[in-house]
């Protein structure tokens, strides 16, 4: 494994950055939301769904401002032209640098996902082991495809400032996602879409879930057994409980039982964000192998 020194570097540049401990605080103090909807909704695996909180707005935000100098700093400094005289393929030096940043975040979100287990656990007592598993495995693929996702802005993108713009329309595109898919549906079909009795449309729901964040929503609400939807787990439940109203896009309101598109199925959510993880890794494989570093 020739990659795995620069790797262990960029590893190190994560661990040692306050940065990344910074972002372990935030989803902590986000993620520890107790309250009365969400114990009604999981019960004791409220622990669980803290994480969910947690991750989800901030995860997106902190992993791409982490990742994406990763090889903009490089050139910004000249240290490029050391790094591609080593002996070192172009290809290793992608994934040196993707497994790197991703073994250093997965290190501090794990703090993050320790420290609000740990206070779950002292607050609501003991939950379920698996869907436990299983939301930890679907954080692990969210920031997989994360750390992707900003190593490959930071292949094809040459200005620090032109890719910390991109950053930020990003984060804003996907925080209003919901509202862009909306408005370009009804563009489209000329259907009004109203989130609060949102049309049984089977490409309305898939495009809600395409985003990295809007996937994981899904696969974990899946896990956590609150319904089919990319909106989170307290949303979710409010959606499905008799006589109230709110602002989500829940598969189990929208279509009759039975009716809701094969591909709507929640385990599907896994080949979305393996997309993310794969697509931008094959990208920046073959911007930086054919185009100039420097």
């Amino acid at each position: 494994m020739q990659w795995s020194p620069l790797a262990r570097r960029e590893c190190r540049t994560v661990l040692t950055s306050k940065g990344a401990w910074i972002l372990t605080a935030l989803i902590v103090l986000w993620g520890f939301r107790p309250t009365y909807t969400g114990w009604n909704a999981i019960g004791q695996n409220i622990t669980i769904g803290y994480i969910q909180t947690g991750v989800n707005v901030l995860l997106p935000i902190g992993v791409l401002l982490l990742t994406y100098q990763s090889l903009i700093g490089e050139r910004t400094t000249g240290s490029i032209k050391f790094l591609i005289a080593l002996p070192l393929k172009r290809t290793h030096i992608i994934l040196g640098k993707t497994i790197g940043r991703f073994a250093g975040l997965a290190a501090t979100v794990g703090v993050a996902v320790l420290l609000l287990t740990g206070i779950g656990v002292f607050e609501h007592g003991a939950f379920a082991i698996r869907p436990f598993v299983g939301v930890v495995l679907a954080t692990v693929l969210l920031l997989a495809a994360l750390v992707s996702l900003g190593v490959l802005l930071s292949t094809a993108v040459k200005s620090t400032v032109s890719a910390a713009g991109i950053v930020v329309g990003y984060i804003l595109v996907t925080l209003f996602w919901n509202t862009v898919v909306s408005k370009v549906y009804t563009v489209v079909t000329e259907v009004p879409v109203n989130p609060y009795d949102a049309p049984a449309s089977g490409p309305l729901f898939f495009a809600l879930r395409l985003t990295p964040d809007g996937a994981y929503n899904v696969l974990t609400n899946w896990i956590l057994g609150v319904g089919n939807s990319a909106d989170q787990f307290r949303a979710v439940y409010t959606k499905l409980k008799p006589g109230h109203g709110v602002n989500a896009f829940v598969v189990e309101a929208a279509f009759e039982s039975g009716t809701a598109p094969w591909y709507l199925h929640p385990a599907l959510s896994i080949g979305i964000l393996a997309g993310w993880i794969v697509v931008p890794l094959v990208l920046s494989r073959r911007i930086f192998n054919t185009g100039d570093v420097l």
